[in-house]
């Protein structure tokens, strides 16, 4: 770092000729990066067992999400499958049962009025095999706000109007809803992120009658664009169909690829 006193003058000014020199023919030589206009993460889990039980179990999860001036893109999507196969010495054969069968995913838009107020609309599905939920559909629109909002932390409040459409224990229902829901994400550091959502569903002719999603879960990057996903979800019905449990727990641990 040291120069000698009757060289510095010199060498600055020829260190900086040079350095403008080169910045300029590498800005004019460089290929201009485009702008990534999305970021989006598919992730994979599976659990494979054999034995006196042979069981199955696979866990898949995508996320994307796009920012651009004053709109928000958010779009995701999950399902878990598992089965369990068993000899009955009774009858001689194998047995199999499913253990999951569940997938769902939504889409949200948010369109920001300030840096922190936003109207959103959102659309999201639910099939439960083994809770014997055909389908529940969730149409809704409001308004939302930021309470944080900086690169590395956001909490955000929606809340509005919406109607539900589903099918449980073979009987058709529909009912209008208002969406309570709120959402906050961390980035720790470079390496590491959480993120945590919980939205509650009350039917607005019966407020005992109620869905409630919770999710939480941590990503921690193991190279550039590999990285390993853990997040518990909990989906709870206060009226599940007859026979079946109101709270369907999952925990999941899944290898992510980021494109």
């Amino acid at each position: 770092m040291s120069i000698k006193a009757y060289t510095l003058g010199s060498l600055i000014v020829c260190a900086a000729a040079v350095a403008a020199y080169g910045q300029a023919a590498t800005d004019a030589g460089a290929p201009t990066q485009p702008p990534k206009l999305w970021d989006a993460s598919a992730a994979v889990g599976l659990t494979l067992t054999k034995g006196n039980s042979d069981t199955l179990t696979v866990n898949g999860n995508v996320q994307a999400s796009r920012k651009w001036a004053q709109n928000e893109l958010n779009l995701g999507a999950d399902l878990t499958y598992g089965e369990n196969t068993v000899y009955d010495k009774a009858s001689g054969q194998n047995i199999t049962s499913q253990t999951a069968n569940n997938y769902g995913g939504y889409a949200q838009y948010n369109r920001l009025f300030t840096e922190r107020l936003f109207g959103f609309a959102r659309a999201q599905g639910l099939h439960d095999g083994l809770a014997d939920l055909d389908y529940r559909i969730t149409l809704s629109a409001g308004a939302g706000y930021y309470l944080l909002k900086s690169t590395n932390t956001s909490l955000r409040l929606e809340a509005g109007p919406g109607v539900v459409f589903q099918k449980q224990a073979g009987v058709d229902d529909t009912y209008m809803t208002l969406r309570f829901a709120e959402r906050w994400d961390e980035k720790l550091n470079d390496h590491v992120k959480i993120w945590q959502t919980l939205e509650y569903l009350p039917d607005v002719q019966d407020w005992g009658r109620y869905v409630v999603n919770f999710e939480i879960g941590v990503e921690t990057a193991i190279i550039k664009h590999l990285s390993q996903r853990t997040y518990f979800q909990d989906s709870y019905s206060s009226e599940p169909a007859p026979g079946r449990k109101q709270n369907d727990m999952k925990l999941v641990a899944a290898l992510a690829y980021k494109f």
